[in-house]
């Protein structure tokens, strides 16, 4: 018999894990799965709760028995922890901290979760960086590439309230992208339903989609236009996967360095002009909080590879 075979993996949920949408859940335990598993045996209802099939989105409770099916965890061994280096820029990168919450000013380029053959995303990294802290939590997401705020939880009411409020857009969030043509003034808002897809590579797109898509809305308001670029601020006022860059698209205005959505031929043009990655901040973020009554305001200053980029394009 060979040993090393994948085993079933039963889990049950304790009370500091109720509330967390079964997705995370598996993420948190389950180390060295990578996410892309994560959800296929998850769309493929080979993740039972209480012998039943769960969505994603389903939020486990107290005594929750979760059957995951035979995967291979990556051994200990495989596990790269941050580096020092990695941990030191996120220190100092870190715009507030209290009893409640972090904010980080998130580099580009690291994930919010380990996985994509990386073992460690911000969020595992953090939690090296502060071990006491059990409760620490995302309250949402940043793509890898997108820079900025990025606001984490350390107690799992707090974590409820924000993700409450997020639903009905009580989280500011301003973003500042770059992209192609001339932004028109007049075009404020758009209103157009997403729906996500998966490719056979495994890849997740997200498209515009009438009938089956969900309802989405951004405000897009033009700050300064280039030659042939328009910076944009952007305001998502829902919280779908890609939005701010699938609408941008929609409006035929992609956005800069978007490998995924983007225009390849003005991808071309902007690295010509020392553009390395895409065009995406999260400039500000700002909410009050009903359990304390405190209003929290976090600004983020556009990193300097983007300045530069500006700067190059304005010359």
């Amino acid at each position: 018999m060979n040993s090393d075979k994948p085993a079933v993996h039963y889990l049950t949920v304790e009370t500091f894990d109720q509330g967390q949408r079964v997705d995370n859940y598996l993420l948190k335990h389950l180390k060295g799965l990578p996410k892309s598993i994560v959800y296929r045996i998850l769309r493929k209802g080979e993740v039972r709760v209480n012998k039943g099939r769960v969505k994603p989105d389903y939020r486990v409770a107290v005594g929750d028995v979760i059957r995951v099916p035979p995967v291979r965890l990556a051994k200990p061994n495989q596990t790269v922890p941050p580096s020092a280096k990695v941990l030191r820029a996120l220190e100092a990168a870190i715009l507030f901290e209290d009893d409640k919450l972090l904010v980080l000013n998130k580099p580009a380029g690291l994930p919010v979760h380990g996985g994509s053959g990386l073992s460690y995303g911000v969020i595992e990294a953090l939690r090296a960086l502060r071990p006491h802290l059990e409760g620490l939590e995302l309250v949402h997401r940043l793509d890898k590439d997108t820079s900025g705020c990025l606001l984490l939880a350390k107690k799992r009411s707090v974590l409820k309230e924000l993700h409450d409020m997020l639903r009905t857009g009580e989280v500011q969030k301003i973003y500042f992208a770059l992209v192609k043509g001339r932004w028109p003034a007049k075009l404020k808002v758009i209103e157009a339903p997403l729906i996500k897809n998966q490719l056979s590579s495994g890849e997740r797109i997200v498209k515009v989609h009438p009938d089956l898509g969900k309802y989405a809305k951004t405000q897009f308001t033009p700050v300064q236009h280039y030659p042939n670029a328009t910076l944009v601020e952007a305001s998502p006022i829902t919280g779908r996967t890609h939005q701010i860059r699938v609408h941008a698209l929609h409006a035929g205005h992609p956005l800069a360095g978007d490998d995924k959505y983007g225009n390849e031929e003005f991808n071309q043009w902007l690295r010509g002009q020392g553009s390395k990655r895409l065009f995406l901040h999260a400039a500000r973020l700002s909410f009050k909080l009903a359990s304390s009554g405190q209003r929290y305001e976090f600004k983020a200053d556009l990193p300097q590879d983007l300045q530069q980029l500006l700067k190059a394009l304005a010359n």
